[in-house]
């Protein structure tokens, strides 16, 4: 049964938005108990295809926009700030305005613990600027974002006022504005389930892992910022050309 629902979702036969059939029609098309029949709408959830609602029943999820994530999204960057351009990196992975743009935020220091003061390369107890985002497009939430900076570096400064988010051209201009250029950036990307503040905030629905991105943001041979990102992993697809030539 589970099957059957399956491939009319995927061929389309149950467009995005619909609603399936009542457990009543399932149970006489399939000639199948009750329990059979919230067994296969189960699976359908844990695999993401379809979503519950008190009220309304289940129908199939809406399809949503993929991101690309590409390595040339930080340069991007840089020729926004060179540019005076209004837009991120974020903006420029999501192919939208910077009017469409939002950021939730929450400012506050702390001291390095010892997995972020590692990728620092500072003693655990550092202060660092830790802020804490969530990113927009119309107001649907993308991605989440704990982005640390060394105290040393921010603190007083414009960086470290909040009300100055979203900063056009993100990291890369704010660091520039206090005199440092990056350099480099290094991403490492791992899968998981999400946790709950993350479906929640983010609004997973059951079967859908995260991608999770840990990156370092250098400036010549200091690392300057570690971020924590976080995004629905049917959201984005990574795309890095990797050139042996």
């Amino acid at each position: 049964m589970a099957d059957e629902l399956r491939r009319r979702i995927t061929d389309g036969a149950i467009p995005p938005g619909s609603l399936l059939p009542s457990e009543s029609t399932l149970m006489a098309e399939f000639s199948v108990a009750r329990g059979t029949v919230r067994e296969a709408l189960a699976l359908l959830r844990a695999e993401g295809l379809t979503v519950a609602e008190k009220g309304r029943g289940t129908y199939v999820r809406p399809v949503v926009p993929v991101r690309r994530l590409g390595s040339e999204r930080y340069r991007a960057e840089l020729e926004q700030v060179r540019n005076g351009e209004l837009g991120t990196a974020f903006t420029t992975d999501q192919q939208v305005a910077w009017s469409a743009y939002t950021l939730d935020m929450e400012f506050k220091e702390v001291p390095a613990a010892a997995p972020v003061a590692g990728l620092f390369g500072v003693p655990p107890g550092t202060m660092l600027l830790e802020r804490r985002f969530v990113f927009r497009t119309h107001g649907v939430p993308q991605q989440m974002s704990t982005s640390y900076l060394l105290l040393s570096m921010v603190a007083g400064t414009p960086v470290a006022d909040p009300a100055n988010e979203p900063w056009p051209g993100g990291n890369t201009s704010q660091l520039h504005s206090l005199g440092y250029d990056i350099t480099a950036v290094r991403e490492q990307v791992s899968a998981r389930m999400p946790l709950p503040d993350e479906v929640h905030t983010l609004r997973i629905p059951g079967g859908i892992p995260v991608v999770a991105i840990t990156r370092q943001t250098y400036v010549d041979d200091v690392v300057a910022e570690v971020a924590d990102i976080v995004l629905p992993g049917d959201r984005v697809r990574l795309d890095y050309l990797i050139d042996l030539a």
